[in-house]
């Protein structure tokens, strides 16, 4: 099951909060977006089959985690899995897969994570079913990353239905998420009580007191936003504010919000509507909203994700102002695009001064916002 083939397209946000439009654009503007897109993409792919080392990796040290977004983003923009760079990605992959199901680097504490996108690889590369086997051993084995009663962990614990870098890393937002999208894509349906679990978790990184949320952190800065964990007393690299609350920022709340969907949240819970009604108070392409150029490309990748799988086609802003997000991104990362073909951030924060890893997070965004 690819990520596009996700059911949840019939998902919308209320009217008042974000607006998905089924309105027409002129054909001259939807062949110039596609023209900017398909250029960025061409290049970016030039750019890759280059930088790609003769073992077929992207980025050695980072394991296989670099080499399995690479390969993701590929095949998700028109790329197939006889392309020499994308078979080639797709073997060294292969070379992580252990007996356990998990596919991480030997001695890696980044083994959740780094099994979670090579599970969106290879569910992008299993159309003819190859890696069906791979795919639902590598389900169990993300399952039991999950911190519950098997941990330990009871229900009301806060760090109950998280997923961290690895089995013994403390839970945080960002790789619960990657693990949710990776469980979906491979086959994890949100009735299934690992997806239950991973709400619960995911409820208590957002900013916002209710029955799903009673964490000391929940109403000190409720605005519906997310942060990174509530662990170890919590912690957002937005930092806090003046009460002792945690600042909510742009990645965090999409990946939230996405993750919510994934786990069978509607629009009509108040978590959805707060979320919502954080996104249209700090709609922007120029930033991280609330850490200015920090994560930016991660932030690029999970807001087209969000949206995406809403179907949402414009979005309304706090000042009343619709935006086409989809042209707007292809335009923001056509303008950001170097010369040689690659995306890189001068922040290095989060490894985006790795040009092939956010040339890799660019061409999700963009597979995301055709």
């Amino acid at each position: 099951m690819s990520i596009a083939r996700y059911r949840a397209g019939r998902f919308c946000f209320v009217a008042t909060l974000i607006v998905g439009v089924i309105a027409g654009y002129s054909n001259a503007d939807d062949k110039a977006r596609v023209k900017t897109s398909s250029d960025s993409v061409k290049k970016a792919i030039a750019y890759l089959t280059k930088a790609q080392a003769a073992d077929g990796s992207f980025s050695e040290k980072a394991g296989p985690a670099v080499t399995a977004i690479v390969g993701a983003s590929a095949l998700r923009n028109g790329a197939t899995t006889k392309d020499p760079m994308v078979a080639k990605a797709i073997q060294y992959v292969e070379g992580f897969v252990h007996d356990d199901g998990g596919i991480y680097k030997e001695g890696s504490r980044h083994r959740n994570y780094e099994t979670c996108v090579a599970v969106l690889l290879f569910s992008e590369a299993n159309a003819d079913g190859k890696y069906a086997d791979l795919l639902k051993k590598a389900d169990a084995f993300l399952k039991k990353g999950i911190w519950d009663e098997s941990e330990g962990v009871k229900p009301d614990g806060i760090t109950y239905g998280g997923a961290g870098y690895g089995q013994a890393e403390r839970p945080d937002l960002s790789n619960t998420a990657f693990l949710v999208e990776a469980l979906q894509v491979s086959g994890t349906t949100a009735d299934d009580e690992s997806m239950k679990r991973a709400l619960v978790f995911i409820s208590r990184c957002q900013n916002l007191p209710g029955p799903d949320n009673k964490t000391p952190l929940a109403d000190k800065n409720p605005d519906g936003g997310f942060f990174y964990t509530p662990a170890l007393g919590g912690q957002s690299p937005a930092g806090k504010t003046d009460n002792g609350g945690l600042r909510s920022y742009g990645s965090m709340t999409y990946a939230g919000l996405k993750s919510m969907i994934y786990c069978g949240v509607n629009e009509s819970d108040p978590r959805v509507k707060a979320a919502a009604a954080w996104a249209k108070q700090n709609y922007t392409l120029a930033e991280n909203p609330g850490m200015a150029d920090a994560g930016l490309y991660y932030y690029y990748q999970v807001f087209a994700k969000a949206l995406s799988t809403m179907k949402l086609t414009e979005v309304t802003d706090a000042d009343g102002k619709a935006h086409d997000w989809r042209a707007e991104l292809i335009s923001a990362l056509a303008e950001r695009q170097q010369p040689d073909g690659s995306w890189v951030n001068k922040n290095p924060r989060w490894m985006e001064n790795d040009a092939n890893l956010v040339t890799a997070y660019a061409l999700l965004a963009l597979s995301y916002a055709k």
